[in-house]
């Protein structure tokens, strides 16, 4: 998927929204928990219920690893699920790889040929050589871990790097990344709760999409993430998980979504009016 198709979905779908199926088989509803197919039957519902109103979907692979093969399988489902009905979307793997190279390429190999995502996030600390296998295959992504929203994120992060004048470690990694990849197959993870900062981030990589966790149930304000990190074509996918998937644990839950990424896209469709990037 190109940057291109992104920003062509953004303006067709008037919205930014990334939905988090990081869906937690302990919090199914108890409508279709204990079945064996419970965690795609729930994904399923919850795609269908807002597949038109979010240019992207980006599973924890963490809930899904957590159960074994079972999950594995339920996530291959839910991938090609969307893969058949949703083509357009953009589907990302929230897997936080970092490895040296021959294991990053079989990370790579993994997520891009065998589960077909279209992106992957990935950790910066190894260098290069941990992140160019993801970027290797064409029409792909690698999102790099910039600045996250956890608490302790400022114990590495903050660290000041060496010159005149020293900056945080964070902006290094994005000053010294940009030179991997390029705008049509790279991304920056910046946290919602850090949207001060990403006016900085957003002078380092004045074009590069950015994939905003931590809006909602995390803090993190959706008009911040607009003034900091809105470039002239959006550049920016924000993420909401549980603040959608969860609205509701009853027999609804899947209208209970649509309602809550609803009141997301009517407000992400004022930002990109006011912006310029859609009309009317």
């Amino acid at each position: 998927m190109t940057s291109q198709d992104l920003v062509d979905q953004i303006r067709a779908k008037r919205s930014f929204l990334c939905v988090g199926l990081d869906t937690d088989i302990t919090k199914l509803p108890d409508s279709i928990a204990g079945r064996r197919e419970a965690i795609f039957e729930f994904n399923k519902a919850i795609i269908d219920a807002t597949a038109d109103l979010c240019v992207a979907y980006k599973p924890n692979l963490a809930f899904y690893e957590a159960i074994g093969a079972r999950g594995w399988e339920q996530l291959d489902k839910t991938v090609k699920y969307i893969r058949e009905k949703y083509p357009r979307i953009l589907t990302i793997a929230d897997a936080k790889r970092g490895d040296i190279s021959n294991t990053a390429a079989l990370y790579a190999r993994s997520i891009f040929q065998h589960l077909g995502f279209d992106a992957v996030t990935v950790a910066p600390y190894m260098g290069r050589d941990a992140v160019q296998p993801f970027l290797d295959y064409q029409g792909k992504w690698a999102i790099v871990l910039a600045l996250t929203s956890n608490s302790s994120y400022d114990e590495f992060q903050l660290l000041p790097i060496a010159g005149t004048p020293p900056r945080p470690l964070y902006q290094e990694i994005v000053q010294r990344s940009r030179q991997w990849g390029h705008e049509g197959n790279m991304m920056y993870v910046v946290g919602a709760t850090r949207a001060e900062m990403l006016k900085e981030i957003r002078k380092l990589a004045p074009d590069h999409f950015l994939l905003i966790p931590g809006v909602g149930q995390q803090g993190g304000s959706l008009a911040e993430v607009v003034k900091h990190g809105m470039n002239r074509q959006c550049g920016l996918l924000v993420n909401s998980a549980r603040g959608i998937i969860y609205a509701d644990r009853g027999p609804r839950f899947a209208q209970a979504a649509r309602e809550k990424a609803l009141e997301l896209q009517r407000e992400m469709e004022g930002y990109l009016r006011e912006a310029g990037i859609v009309q009317g």
